[in-house]
Parts: structure tokens; C-alpha cells; sequence
């Protein structure tokens, strides 16, 4: 059983966001880099179908240079090979050009199952494994917080989470895409020989050349959704803070959310 996960690295969600000069972008000094929340959990039901059933798990990354340091945390995690998908054509593409990048270099691997996360905790678009299998002509399943494969690993019924908070369940044949949910499984921590493992393990490098890839079909160039400029929430009013006893302070409380709040 051959499991391909895709993944990405993201700002850590404690980092503060900072805008470039014309607002098109964030700075990307000086931010923490992580594997996309989402994609641990793709990570680990990979891992665990490996340990099931054999096989071996292949880490797949679009992203530049500095990404490595995500597929490296994979690779501790227990996955076995990795490919960065890296070229000055890719910068800048959406979700659909990198599914589009990803589509022809799963092409290149064998595998039965692939993997990702819901979304990516940056854009949360959550668009690219559905991308992903109409360019591959596979089946999927989104929100996936169940799977289970059959006895002869041809078919799976996967658990899925609805709009309204319920669950459904799909049985799908093999090979299709599955977008991981955090209920699925709980993340292992990498352990200091498979840290020690991964610096050693090769990261096989492709770009739009190797991929037989327009580079006007890929990044910004190919991009549906064109970027305008990002804008920052607006600061939230600092609160007031009532003093006195409590009877006083509670009378106070009430007159602010009736004449100023007005929400009662």
C-alpha cells in the first residue's frame, strides 16, 4: 500500500502578520514556518495504513527552498521519501496551479491512496485536493475524520463531517484523495532517531522542466484568482473596565449593554 501525502509549510499561527509596503503581500522575514496544521493528521493516517498494511509513504511539497524544513518533519515522523516541487515558475500560483503542479508529479509515483489536509491554515482555501483529483480523474472525500479500508484494500469507507456537525459515511474506490480533519487521528511527535534519520534522507528536487510543465501554465502566470492587496482586520476598541462593589459595578454593566452596546 503506497500512501502520497501532500503537504505545506505555513506561518506559524502565533506569528504576527506583517504587510509589505504596498500591501500585497506579507513579510516573510523574520516569521516561524511549520507543516500546515491540517497535513499532520494526513501524515499520521498515513503512517498508520503503512503500519497496517505495508507499503511506504511518499511526502510531496510545493513550496521554496525553506520547505524542507516541513518535509523534514514528515520524514522524522516515520515517511520514507520526499519530493520538493521548487521553481521561480511556481511563485505566486493558487490553488489551482498547485494542484495542478502536484497532479503531474504524483503522475510520476505509484500510489494507491493520496492524502492531505482540509485546508491550509495561510489562505484557507481548501480547494487544492479537489483540484487535485478532477486533474488525476480520482474520486475524494473532503473533512475526512474516519477511514478504513477493506479487507482487499480496493475499496474504502470513509467518515466525513457534514455542514450541520453530523457525519456521513462514503465508500469509495481505490485510488482517490482524502482531506484530513483533526478528529481523525492525533499527530505523532517525532522521535530523536527518526529527527536524526530524516537530516540524512535525500529530498528528491523537480521543477517545471522535470514535470514536462508550461511555465506560463504554472505560479502567477496560470493563476484563475489574481491577488489585490490584503488588508489587516480592524483593531478591536479596548474594553472598559467597570469598577466598585459588585452590586454598583453589575448596575453599571447593565446600563452600558442597554444604552451603549445595546444587545439587551
Amino acid at each position: 500500500m503506497n500512501i502520497a501525502v501532500c503537504i505545506k509549510q505555513v506561518p506559524d499561527t502565533e506569528t504576527k502578520i506583517v504587510l509589505n509596503s504596498d500591501s500585497t503581500d506579507i513579510v516573510t522575514e523574520g516569521i516561524k514556518w511549520v507543516m500546515n496544521p491540517y497535513d499532520e493528521y494526513a501524515v499520521e493516517e498515513a503512517l498508520k495504513i503503512k503500519g497496517k498494511y505495508g507499503g511506504k509513504v511518499t511526502i510531496l511539497c510545493l513550496g521554496p527552498e525553506r520547505s524542507i524544513e516541513a518535509i523534514r518533519t514528515a520524514l522524522a515522523m516515520g515517511a520514507d521519501d520526499a519530493v520538493l516541487l521548487n521553481d521561480p515558475a511556481f511563485e505566486g500560483g493558487d490553488s489551482y496551479t498547485t494542484a495542478l503542479v502536484l497532479s503531474k508529479a504524483l503522475s510520476q509515483i505509484e500510489y494507491d491512496i493520496i492524502l492531505t489536509g482540509k485546508q491550509a491554515v495561510d489562505l484557507d482555501c481548501s480547494q487544492v485536493y479537489g483540484g487535485l483529483a478532477e486533474f488525476l480523474n480520482l474520486p475524494y472525500v473532503s473533512i475526512v475524520v474516519g477511514l478504513e479500508l477493506f479487507p482487499d484494500q480496493k475499496k474504502a469507507l470513509a467518515k466525513r463531517e457534514t455542514e450541520g456537525g453530523e457525519k456521513e459515511l462514503i465508500e469509495v474506490s481505490l485510488p482517490a484523495v482524502f482531506a484530513c480533519q483533526k478528529d481523525l487521528n492525533t499527530p505523532r511527535y517525532a522521535s530523536l532517531p527518526g529527527i536524526m534519520k530524516a537530516k540524512k534522507k535525500e529530498i528528491k528536487k523537480l521543477g517545471f522542466t522535470e514535470l514536462c510543465l508550461n511555465p506560463e501554465h504554472v505560479g502567477a502566470k496560470g493563476s484563475k484568482l489574481k491577488k489585490g492587496k490584503y488588508s489587516l482586520p480592524p483593531q478591536r476598541k479596548a474594553g472598559t473596565k467597570i469598577e466598585g462593589e459588585i452590586p454598583e459595578a453589575a448596575a453599571k454593566l447593565i446600563k452600558l449593554l442597554r444604552e451603549e452596546a445595546k444587545i439587551i
